[in-house]
């Protein structure tokens, strides 16, 4: 669970937010796993082209 802190400008207004290390840490792992998991995706939507072993290593 986020345990968020708000910054706010003189308005009220939010303009940041303040969170413990560990959630955020936490945060940034959630983003690049969900980056990997958007790339290996789109992967399977190009078309594959597979190559012989014998025709790479010449």
């Amino acid at each position: 669970m986020l345990s968020p802190q708000f910054m706010v400008d003189k308005k009220g207004n939010k303009v940041a937010v303040v969170l413990p290390m560990k959630e955020y840490k936490k945060l940034l792992e959630a983003k690049e796993e969900l980056e990997d998991i958007k790339e290996f995706d789109k992967s399977f939507q190009r078309k594959q082209e597979f190559i012989s072993f014998d025709k790479v290593i010449i």
